[in-house]
């Protein structure tokens, strides 16, 4: 038996980072190993596991391996048949660990995870894979009521708002509004339009999808809504939800929670972007290696400007 291990991001506390090495579990017959080349940060999930705010979750517990968006490539197969050693694929998380947990895990130099978790993407995307989680988040999203009411209004301007958005167009709905209250964010937009929310004069939107996070911001946008309207809930909220009564009640408000993207939703967004129905590009706009993680994780969770980092695991094979 080989004694794996391998260097990973670990939060080892609420603020407190290390690149260091950790233990690998032995890979069984349905595994595959995975040498990753990028990995991304969350500027939601992950910056709430940074700073500790995350509500509690299954798995939670420190020190952990953070990060579900990483690239790599197949080195060791296993015997499942479900991919080849060479294998250009997704990862969406890791719990193959022997001392830290993996939550989500996939922020590490080589991965132990269940061949059926991965999937296979095409060479040309590169280090755009890893965007395939918002991806699919977006897709979950976009078709949380269903295909005959996407949403016509999204909250918030970042990575996944703009996916989003991309998405509705792909699946040929209405260009949504965008609402973003940084102004430096309001750029990128292809097909839609960005608006701060005070010069929107729209109350007739049938279904707003909130991204944002904000737990605060429900009254906001319950007066935007067409009576019989639609709340969808794609953001993750560390705090309680709440809104004022009288307002949904005349509207008849509907409220959906668009929780963790399914495997169908990954499928469907990476076929809108084989079909270049769905764009990827112009949402990484930084590189760090990852052996500079710690100055790239306070970049990615504090410059507004720094909409997707991404960590270049190259250097560590």
């Amino acid at each position: 038996m080989v004694d794996r291990t391998a260097t990973a991001v670990v939060f080892e506390k609420p603020g407190v980072m290390s690149l260091r090495n950790v233990g690998l579990i032995e890979p069984g017959d349905s595994d595959c190993v995975v040498e990753v080349l990028w990995s991304g940060i969350s500027t939601g999930t992950e910056r709430l596991l940074w700073d500790g705010r995350m509500p509690a979750f299954p798995g939670l517990e420190y020190p952990l391996v953070p990060g579900y968006e990483s690239v790599g490539r197949v080195v060791e197969a296993g015997s499942s048949g479900l991919h080849r050693v060479g294998d250009l694929v997704f990862v969406p998380g890791c719990a193959g660990y022997t001392d830290v947990r993996g939550l989500f895990g996939a922020s590490a130099e080589v991965l132990v995870v269940g061949a059926d978790r991965l999937v296979a993407i095409d060479e040309s995307l590169g280090d755009q894979g890893i965007l395939l989680a918002l991806a699919a988040t977006a897709h979950h999203a976009a078709m949380r009521v269903g295909k005959h009411a996407l949403p016509d209004l999204i909250i918030g301007h970042g990575v996944l708002g703009r996916l989003l958005a991309r998405v509705v167009l792909a699946l040929g709905g209405e260009a949504p509004t965008v609402w973003e209250m940084n102004t430096q964010r309001h750029g990128g937009a292809v097909g839609y339009e960005v608006l701060s929310p005070e010069t929107d004069p729209r109350r007739d939107y049938k279904v707003i999808a909130d991204v944002s996070g904000d737990a605060n911001i429900l009254d906001s946008l319950i007066t935007r809504l067409s009576p019989g309207g639609q709340i969808i809930l794609a953001g993750f909220y560390h705090a309680p939800l709440n809104f004022t009564f009288p307002a949904a009640f005349q509207r008849e408000v509907s409220f959906s929670i668009a929780a963790e993207w399914q495997k169908p939703d990954l499928e469907s967004a990476l076929s809108l972007v084989r079909a270049q129905s769905l764009s990827l590009d112009g949402l990484i706009t930084h590189h760090q290696s990852v052996r500079t993680a710690a100055p790239a994780y306070r970049m990615a969770f504090g410059d507004p400007d720094c909409l997707k980092m991404v960590l270049d695991w190259r250097c560590m094979h």
